[in-house]
């Protein structure tokens, strides 16, 4: 597919925009033009009131957007955002969706990955999969993750609410990763340890094993390819970076692990764990950092019952 095919898919299909509704395109000066082009283009041919706002980087994902971003943000009908750093686990999109504001984050969005990939999915299958999925999941109190390669976690979502990402944005404050394809959940407490193999958040792929070591829900050690560049991202947002924010399950088979963690986290049949921020999906942290760690070939027991991911492949 070409990268102005997959801008229509995004602003018509994904968000539905509608004439005369107002559509912001947040980016930074570190994203490739051409996608925020075609983006631009395909709005102003939707008949929508098209703005762009081009800033610096941020420093980490989750770090917040300058307050006249955030205020024009939160004046939008549609907001896209395809930036180096993800806008999606901040203070700035969370007020936006309070709005009504529809938002699709695009963090670390490529030409590659506008041309083929977890983009390129079929959403309405996605979203009949995540509906199917929120019915099983809904109620639940353990999730138990293992691999052949270590991993071995108790979670608890007692009480938890599981979200969906199904790339379908058209109700008022609805939000979505594009790609998009997850299921995922701020959970309650965390212990075991995980062995990150596919790719992490901030490092990228990985080319071996990196364990972290998770006590009620603190990641108390890091091991392994990248352990030293991770502890020093999270030290430097303070003791709430060792957070354990999230449990996610990829469920795209479109999607392909790359080492952008955009598409990464949408992997089907794989699982990802996030360190820092929660505050914007039902957690109680709230950092500048979410950084999300993908686990491939999980066996997930959700109280005592295989998920079978593998499925989602």
């Amino acid at each position: 597919m070409d990268i102005k095919r997959s801008a229509d898919m995004v602003i018509n299909t994904c968000m539905g925009a509608k004439k005369g509704e107002t559509v912001l395109i947040v980016t930074d000066t570190c994203t490739d033009e051409k996608i925020t082009k075609a983006l631009y283009t395909s709005a102003v041919e939707a008949g929508c009131e098209t703005l762009m706002l081009t800033m610096e980087p941020r420093e980490q994902h989750g770090s917040e957007p300058p307050m006249l971003v955030e205020e024009a943000m939160k004046s939008s009908d549609v907001l896209l955002a395809p930036a180096s750093k993800s806008l999606t686990h901040t203070q700035a999109r969370k007020h936006a969706s309070e709005n009504g504001t529809r938002t699709a984050t695009m963090p670390g969005i490529t030409i590659g990955m506008m041309k083929e990939g977890g983009l390129n999915a079929d959403y309405e299958k996605i979203n009949s999969l995540a509906e199917e999925l929120l019915e099983t999941l809904k109620g639940s109190k353990e999730v138990r993750i293992t691999t052949e390669l270590g991993t071995d976690l108790v979670i608890d979502v007692d009480g938890g609410e599981w979200m969906a990402d199904t790339g379908m944005c058209h109700e008022k404050g609805t939000t979505t990763n594009l790609p998009a394809g997850e299921m995922y959940i701020a959970p309650k407490n965390v212990n075991g340890k995980a062995v990150i193999d596919g790719s992490m958040g901030g490092i990228g792929l990985l080319e071996g094993a990196l364990v972290i070591e998770i006590k009620d829900r603190k990641a108390v050690s890091f091991e392994g390819d990248g352990a030293e560049k991770l502890e020093r991202m999270v030290n430097d947002v303070g003791p709430d970076g060792r957070n354990i924010a999230e449990l996610g399950i990829g469920i795209n088979p479109a999607a392909m692990l790359i080492g952008v963690i955009l598409e990464d986290e949408k992997v089907g049949g794989t699982i990802h764990i996030a360190l820092g921020d929660n505050s914007t999906f039902g957690g109680d942290v709230t950092v500048d950092l979410h950084l999300d760690g993908i686990i491939t070939k999980p066996k997930v027991l959700v109280d005592g019952i295989d998920l079978k991911v593998e499925r989602f492949a």
